[in-house]
């Protein structure tokens, strides 16, 4: 790979500045990290055979059920929901 010195770097800069402006630019640098970190998680858990572990939040799913006949609906009861292990 060709080496990158000071001068080179700045020309890459103000040319990625001209092409997508200022005002984006903290935005894509913060997408590229969220990016990297992704990447470099998914790569640790494919080198240690881990499943994630991330928890996912308890949610509240209606259910809906059909009524007797001749009767009033009756409202529909929630039911909470959690990640199975």
């Amino acid at each position: 790979m060709a080496d990158l010195g000071g001068p080179e770097i700045l020309v890459i800069i103000i040319a990625v500045a001209l092409l997508f402006g200022w005002k984006r630019m903290p935005d894509m640098a913060r997408s590229l990290g969220r990016s990297v970190r992704i990447f470099k998680s998914e790569v640790d858990q494919l080198r240690t055979g881990e499943t994630p572990t991330t928890t996912a939040p308890t949610t509240t799913v209606p259910t809906t059920t059909a009524p007797a006949a001749g009767s009033a609906p009756e409202p529909s009861p929630l039911t909470t929901r959690t990640p199975e292990d």
